[in-house]
Parts: structure tokens; sequence; C-alpha cells
């Protein structure tokens, strides 16, 4: 646009082949030099913005309207609509600002949202420090690394772990809308782990099996609580989106299965030593073995896993299927 004169020339394929396409459009008001445009397989759509809100008695200068220059009226609006629908938006409007006044404001919504980022980032920290320690240990040990996991990474994932009975707390107050189920699942489901399984037994400490349960879960952590702590102040970085909502797929399963070698690698020792048995009084003369209600919980690991699987897939299908149209 050159001194309010739309210039316009191109080629392209109509009912007589191809052609050279030119016209020039002198408008009745001033507009912005820069208009909008958008190419489709069908046709090419121009948006001219006026400088000045105001009505126009015709689109040109001249009076006659030029030959080429037709209306389009499934958009056209005159000035009683356009009235009509300026009202409509300012009814929204207010419509909007009543129903946002009759919610009561939360007076500790900035203590809540300083909290949880707080949370999301210590845990991020945290995680992170695991698995950049056992990454380094891998390239500088190699497989010797795997033997003394527990030993390097306990006490930081002990603390990881113990924290993250604060998750079931805010789902329970209602302080985030995380389902309470799969939270419960997931936490106890691995401090259950750590603190019975491997925290008990000094046979199962240095079993190779322990670098993986650690390394799955930490990695599965380094997207999670970024995903979060961003979403806490508004933002949404799409690779993290889809990194937070897709690693779990082969991750879940993996630190699944590496849980299930770990459970069954200590039922025999708990077998032989005895450890959380339970033995009733005489009359019945019954000891009900740890080792046999850790069989159960093998069984319990594997639902568990199916619950937090179907949660996450709802969760994938809502951030990053295809968004469903409104309806007008």
């Amino acid at each position: 646009i050159t001194d309010n004169v739309l210039y316009f020339k191109a080629q392209g394929h109509g009912a007589k082949g191809d052609n050279i396409y030119e016209f020039q459009i002198e408008f009745l008001e001033p507009v912005e030099p820069k208009p909008l445009y958008k190419v489709t397989q069908r046709q090419l759509n121009i948006t001219v913005q006026k400088k000045e809100s105001s009505w126009w008695e015709r689109l040109t200068r001249q009076e006659k309207r030029p030959l080429f220059l037709a209306p389009d009226f499934d958009r056209w609006l005159d000035e009683s609509d356009a009235e009509m629908e300026l009202r409509e938006k300012e009814e929204e409007k207010m419509n909007k600002m009543k129903i946002e006044s009759r919610v009561p404001k939360d007076p500790f919504k900035h203590l809540k949202k300083g909290y949880l980022i707080m949370y999301n980032l210590v845990q991020f920290l945290g995680f992170s420090w695991i698995f950049v320690n056992m990454t380094v240990r891998l390239f500088i040990l190699g497989k010797d690394s795997f033997y003394d996991t527990f030993h390097t990474i306990a006490d930081m994932m002990y603390f990881c772990q113990t924290l993250a009975l604060m998750e079931i707390l805010n789902s329970l107050i209602g302080l985030v809308r995380s389902p309470l189920i799969p939270a419960v699942i997931q936490v106890f489901g691995r401090n259950f782990i750590l603190f019975v399984v491997l925290g008990s037994l000094e046979e199962m400490q240095s079993k190779a099996v322990v670098f993986f349960i650690f390394y799955f879960w930490s990695i599965i952590e380094l997207f999670r609580y970024p995903y979060y702590m961003l979403s806490c102040i508004g933002i949404e970085w799409k690779p993290l989106t889809w990194l937070r909502y897709t690693s779990w797929i082969p991750l879940y399963p993996l630190g699944c299965l590496a849980e299930a070698v770990c459970i069954v690698q200590s039922i025999p020792i708990f077998s032989e030593t005895g450890k959380f048995s339970l033995a009733l009084p005489n009359p019945l003369n019954v000891t009900i073995q740890f080792s046999f209600l850790l069989q159960v919980y093998l069984i319990a690991l594997f639902l568990g896993l199916f619950v937090n699987f179907r949660h996450l897939y709802k969760q994938r299908r809502k951030h990053l299927g295809p968004k469903k149209r409104k309806m007008k």
C-alpha cells in the first residue's frame, strides 16, 4: 500500500488459463500501509486495517464502484449490525467482570504459587543432581558404578522421595488439580522400594538393579518438575510439554520392570532372614512370610502401572492431541 492505494499484481490460473491479474484500489480514508495476507489453494485473503476506527460511506475514493469489486455478503456488516456486534461484545465483557467479581479472591494465592514453584524447583535440582552424578560416574567407572549406586546416591534419593510425600498432601487439600490415586500409587510405590526393600537389606544395596531404578526415576522427573514449575507462572514451553507427556511411554514400563526385578531378587533374602515376617500366636502356629507379601505386591505393582499409564495417556491426549473446535 502506497499513498493509501493498494496495488496488486499476481500470476494465476483461471478460466482462461494462466494470466496476469492486477488492480489498484484507492481507499476512502487512511489505512495502515502494511496489510496482512494469507494464501490458500483457492484464493488470496488480504486484510487491510483502518488507521481510525470509524464508519465509511463506501470503500473507495471514487464514488462509482469498480467493475471488478464485489461485496462478500457472508462478511457484510452495515452500521446497525456493527453497533449491535459492538454492544454484544461490551455486554459479554461486563458479564465476565460481574462473574469474576462474585468469585471470592484467595488471599493466599501468591503464597500457594510461591510454595509450588519452590517445591518443584527443589525437586528438579535434587533429581538433576542424581542424574548428573550417576551419568558422570557411569562414564568414568563404567559398569563398576552399578554396584555402589546406593551408597553414593541414596541420601539424596531419600530426601527427594520423602519430600515427594507432599504431592499427596497437595492433591488432598486441593493445591493442585492432579488426581489423588495416581499420586499415592507412585509415591508409596517408590518409597516402598527405596525404604523397605533397598533400605533394610544390605545385600540388595550392591545390586546392579539399583542403578537402573534410580536412573529411570531421575530421568522422568527431569521433565516433570520443570513442566509443573513453569505451569505455576503460566508459561508453556512446547518442547518441554512434549517431553513431559511422551518420555513416560518408555520410561514408566522400564522403571516398573526394574522395580519388579528388585522385588524378585529380594524375595529369597527375605525368606532366608525372616525379616518383617509376622508370627501369629502359638495356637495358630502360623507365620505370615513377608516374602509372600512381596509376591502379592508384584501383582499390585503392574496393576498400579496400568492405572498410571491410563491416567498419563488421558493427560497426553488432552495436552498433545488435536484441539476440538468449538461450535458456534
